[in-house]
């Protein structure tokens, strides 16, 4: 490479130190020099002594997070948000035994937390078929129960089929299959293939967050949907033939007949060129899999679990357990690391909220994560404010409606006459929540000298603006002042 050409792809590359001062002063003593010898012990200097040494400083400095920045990380102004709207699905993918909808991921606030949202229903007997993705997912079960399979690389098959059900000619072996209820988080790593299934007797209504700008993502600025199965319509298509396909199309029929050891007819099966009955397909008779009887979900602290035995669910609609419970306004779930370590490799987490009619949620920011939240039941009026105290949001958000509060803007909920249900997906796996009314605020953690300062106001206003609510998070509107 010619020395000039490999110093501007230093200058391009120069991400996390502004070298560019530096290399171009070399580039310059290069251009002038003939002597090969002399052009090589000047690119052996920059080398060891400015790339390496500045890198290693820095590697220790931040902890490598400089060296490792995200593929696709938003650009400086992506955030600079003046008006958020609350937005529904603006695409649907039809299939025979369900839909998938999308929202629209070309809009600021997504782009601005680096996610995208899509909703699945799925059939009774309804199977989405085998597939991976190039980011995590959280996968909400608003709706319906079922199982899926998560098909992770190098673990055993631990699931066989009894000896009777082989008698009967049933004979199978396979990775661990997970039950899931309304109510339940699903964490699916990047890459992983996966499936679902509905065996119960009402549609499956899945909410699923898709992390396009998490670290693990070097494919794309968005999500891509890699298919093993079927000739699905993708998003934006009309049918399944305008250059869509499962990863088996693309393979020469004769390599995939040698590899599976399989007769070209069986081999040709896995293409599924005139497959039409899209990503959700229809299961006549029931799917055959072996599976517990019942829900099986024991404790777990996280140090003895293994990649291959770590739990992948949890449920949070579960009103005896919350995290913060008031009687007259309404409880919230969190479910992070702590509770479901998978977490902490995928760097998300969640939240269920409930607001009882007319209730308020104590204003609030994320200290280190963007929140994104879909209303499941009812109504709410939000208010999202930025840096530049602008309401940048003031408006309902209604059932099936999903809106973005980027990292550090305020917001306040209040619900309607029918009370509120949320699903909240965060950007963090330890996601914090900064108060400034309660018990436990911002505001209740200041000295009254400072408030009396800061606000210019008197020493009882100052008090009672302190004092006057000792609730946690979630206040009954008839407690007024």
């Amino acid at each position: 490479m010619h020395a000039a050409t490999w110093l501007n792809l230093s200058i391009t590359n120069s991400l996390c130190v502004n070298l560019s001062s530096t290399l171009h002063f070399y580039k310059t003593l290069i251009s002038s020099t003939t002597t090969t010898t002399t052009i090589t012990i000047i690119i052996h200097h920059i080398t060891t002594m400015s790339i390496l040494s500045l890198s290693l400083a820095f590697l220790l400095l931040f902890h490598g997070t400089c060296l490792a920045l995200r593929p696709f990380q938003q650009t400086q102004n992506q955030c600079q948000i003046q008006r958020i709207n609350a937005l529904e699905p603006n695409e649907r993918v039809e299939a025979e035994a369900g839909f998938t909808e999308f929202f629209d991921s070309g809009d600021q606030q997504f782009q601005c937390a680096g996610v995208e949202v899509i909703r699945h229903h799925i059939q009774p007997q309804g199977l989405m078929l085998p597939s991976y993705i190039n980011t995590p997912l959280m996968v909400y079960i608003l709706q319906g129960r079922g199982y899926q399979g998560i098909m992770l690389p190098g673990c055993p098959e631990t699931f066989q089929s009894s000896q009777q059900a082989e008698e009967r000619g049933f004979q199978d072996r396979h990775q661990k299959i997970r039950h899931f209820r309304e109510g339940d988080m699903i964490i699916i790593p990047a890459g992983a293939a996966h499936w679902m299934y509905n065996d119960g007797q009402e549609e499956i209504v899945a909410i699923v967050m898709l992390d396009s700008t998490n670290e693990v993502n070097q494919l794309d600025q968005f999500h891509r949907r890699f298919f093993l199965a079927g000739n699905p319509k993708r998003s934006g298509q009309e049918t399944p033939e305008e250059g869509s396909g499962n990863i088996f199309r693309g393979f020469d029929l004769q390599m995939l007949s040698e590899v599976f050891h399989v007769d070209q007819e069986t081999a040709s099966k896995l293409q599924s060129p005139d497959d039409t009955r899209g990503h959700i397909v229809m299961v006549e008779r029931g799917l055959q899999v072996v599976r517990p009887p019942i829900r099986i979900q024991g404790p777990a602290n996280g140090l003895e679990e293994t990649f291959c035995s770590a739990r992948f669910t949890a449920n949070i609609n579960d009103v005896s357990r919350p995290d913060f419970f008031n009687p007259e306004a309404g409880w919230t779930t969190y479910l992070n690391s702590f509770k479901l370590p998978i977490l902490q490799m995928v760097q998300l987490s969640a939240e269920r909220g409930v607001l009882y009619n007319n209730a308020v949620m104590s204003p609030y920011w994320m200290t280190n994560a963007h929140e994104i939240i879909h209303v499941t039941r009812g109504n709410m009026r939000m208010q999202i404010v930025n840096n530049e105290g602008q309401a940048v949001f003031d408006d309902m958000i209604q059932e099936g409606q999903v809106v973005v509060v980027p990292q550090n803007f305020a917001v306040i909920k209040q619900a309607q006459e029918q009370g509120c249900r949320w699903i909240s997906f965060r950007t963090n796996d330890n996601a914090m929540m900064s108060t400034l009314a309660g018990r436990t605020s911002a505001i209740k953690a200041m000295p009254v000298s400072v408030l009396m300062n800061a606000y210019q106001m008197s020493p009882e206003q100052a008090r009672s603006l302190k004092n006057n609510r000792m609730e946690t998070m979630m206040f009954n509107p008839r407690s007024r002042y």
